[in-house]
């Protein structure tokens, strides 16, 4: 792997996501050599994904280099790889371009999409965990309009123009609003000799309401605003099976669909090697204790997306968002170092500063921990906090100009068919490598 030897503890961490970078600053040019591994050589800004799959956005946008995150940091090295495995026996990771040895690991995997073992459904639907399949995601879409307007047979273009995205959390609220929108004030001028009318758009929620993470109040708003935007919601819902053309319930309720969009839940997305005792199995993420140290060992931890650190307040575990991995990721920084220096560690306490989710133009919904508004205001809100959030001036500069040129033109001129997304037939979907 090419990592010089220092007198240093090493600490690796594994996975450049909101925890990892969170806790890389933490370690900036301290007396420790760092190492930052992942598969992608950028961080993404996961909240927006859906703004690039339906033409919001361009990836560059939500997307930033981590060789640019750590290029001041003193020995401090990236490596462009996946891991195979952890030898915690010899304090050893074992990934596609050799091995390396740790004094401290802290995996900050993340997640990624859970489709709870069904396979016909992995194998036949869209699933938006990262930016290539949010780049997939736009070409289908708009792929299936083109081939809309080529074919005859109506039942064929009514599967083409009808999309389904199981799972009421905010990626499928804020992707059905977004693609509500496009029928609203996009799509029809792009296809004139299409019926957009006929477009459907319907959300399955599993449970009786959608956005169940948030308040009973920011959870009727945005039902109340979907239904105005024309999106039909289905709940007390199950999807139990997908063919690539006909979607079967737990009701009996049938959906002809060309496309699914797989939003109904992740799980963590393990490294093998870890003690099975250290699992919790129903969401493949890691115990941990208070201070992020996975149980059972000593100088391995675990933050973000992939830790479960129960407690009376969270039962199973702190909601996987990006606060939560943000904040353990900088607490565990200040542990780390204090560690080292063999000082007590400071147990972490999630300081919950709210949720949102976006509907739309002039529609969000906010939970604070002693408030909750929607629509306008909300709105402001945030778009507010996740242009703040952005990595690099240049992002925040190019998103903020992308979203005043589409409020004031109600525009989203990123659909772009850069990267096809074919299918050869309903039942055989092949896409680009990755």
């Amino acid at each position: 792997m090419n990592i010089p030897h220092s007198p240093l503890p090493r600490i690796v961490i594994l996975g450049g996501g909101f925890a990892g970078i969170a806790l890389a600053k933490q370690l900036k040019n301290q007396q420790v050599q760092l190492v930052l591994l992942d598969k992608h050589n950028y961080h993404t800004f996961q909240p927006l994904l859906y703004q690039v799959a339906t033409g919001g956005l361009e990836a560059g946008s939500i997307a930033y280099p981590i060789r640019k995150v750590i290029q001041e940091y003193e020995d401090c090295y990236f490596r462009l790889t996946s891991v195979q495995e952890i030898d915690t026996a010899n304090n050893r990771i074992i990934t596609e371009i050799g091995d390396l040895s740790y004094d401290y690991l802290v995996l900050a995997t993340g997640s990624k999409t859970n489709f709870f073992g069904n396979k016909d459904i992995e194998r036949h639907s869209m699933a938006m965990k990262t930016i290539p399949q949010s780049l997939n995601i736009r070409s289908l879409i708009l792929e299936n309009f083109e081939q809309a307007v080529l074919t005859q047979d109506q039942a064929e273009k009514n599967s083409l123009i009808n999309f389904v995205l199981v799972g009421g959390g905010p990626t499928g609220v804020e992707l059905a609003g977004a693609l509500a929108e496009m029928k609203k004030a996009i799509l029809q001028k792009d296809y004139p000799d299409l019926d957009i009318a006929k477009m459907e758009i319907n959300l399955i929620q599993s449970g009786d309401r959608i956005l169940n993470g948030m308040s009973e109040q920011s959870s009727l708003a945005a039902e109340k605003f979907l239904e105005s935007l024309g999106v039909k919601i289905w709940k007390n819902l199950r999807v139990t099976n997908y063919d690539g053309r006909t979607i079967t319930t737990n009701t009996n309720q049938i959906f002809e669909t060309a496309t699914l969009i797989w939003a109904a839940g992740v799980e963590g997305a393990l490294v093998a090697g870890i003690d099975a005792a250290s699992l919790v199995q129903r969401a493949a993420r890691i115990r941990v204790n208070s201070y992020n140290q996975v149980k059972g060992y000593n100088n391995l931890f675990a933050i973000g997306d992939i830790a479960v650190m129960e407690s009376p307040e969270y039962p199973q575990g702190h909601p996987m968002m990006a606060q939560p991995a943000i904040q353990q990721g900088e607490l565990l920084g200040q542990n780390l170092i204090k560690l080292i220096a063999q000082k007590p560690l400071k147990p972490f306490i999630y300081h919950d500063k709210g949720s949102m989710a976006t509907i739309g133009r002039n529609k969000a919904v906010v939970d604070l921990p002693n408030y909750h508004f929607s629509g306008v205001f909300a709105w402001f809100v945030w778009m507010f906090v996740h242009l703040f959030s952005l990595i690099g001036f240049k992002n925040k500069a190019v998103v903020f100009l992308n979203w005043v040129y589409n409020y004031i033109r109600f525009d989203r001129e990123g659909r772009l068919i850069i990267r096809p997304y074919k299918k050869r037939s309903f039942t055989s979907f092949t896409s680009d490598e990755i």
